[in-house]
């Protein structure tokens, strides 16, 4: 059974499913990157008029429209194809490494991502969305806000205010963090 949550983002849902829909973490697909993406589910709904965005983690699917379409015709559309995908497999829809993982990084990087993983992300995925490290570079943090956080109008003030205090306060090296 799905169900659906609304997110801050007004032009983003957020569908939980009661099965597993990534094993390797939280996965952002951008339909303005189409043409290189190999996975049919993430391809199908990308291909919806009006979607713009899905984000995958391991229990929710976020979803992000276009301005000028409603949920009233997507979101059936979107259950659908979740439930027709559960129906005819029994594996995650994302089961193997999509990025190479970097492991060779200094202290500083380590302890910023310990406190994007335990006390941001968390959060975050909670309003259906993701932030991912990108950089760190003489104090300024780099992150990337995906699903309902991209573009959501409050997403500016809790990166300043909620992810910049926590970082600063828990990683003494990092001055000020900022969205990419």
């Amino acid at each position: 059974m799905i169900q659906v949550e609304q997110t801050p983002n007004p032009d983003s849902l957020k569908f939980l499913s009661q099965k597993i829909l990534s094993k390797v973490g939280t996965e952002e697909f951008k339909k303005s990157n189409l043409k290189n993406i190999n996975i049919p589910f993430v391809k199908g709904v990308l291909s919806l008029s009006g979607v713009e965005l899905i984000l995958i983690s391991d229990k929710f699917l976020t979803v992000k429209k276009e301005k000028n379409v409603s949920w009233d015709g997507l979101k059936p559309v979107i259950i659908s194809h979740l439930n027709d995908y559960f129906e005819k497999n029994s594996d995650p829809i994302l089961t193997n490494n999509i990025k190479d993982k970097v492991s060779d990084e200094n202290e500083t990087i380590s302890k910023i991502k310990d406190v994007l993983d335990t006390k941001i992300r968390p959060a975050v995925a909670r309003d259906g969305g993701d932030i991912k490290f990108k950089s760190f570079d003489k104090g300024v943090v780099k992150v990337e806000l995906q699903g309902a956080c991209s573009g959501c109008p409050s997403s500016i003030m809790t990166l300043k205010q909620g992810v910049q205090n926590l970082l600063k306060h828990y990683v003494k090296e990092v001055n000020s963090v900022e969205a990419v």
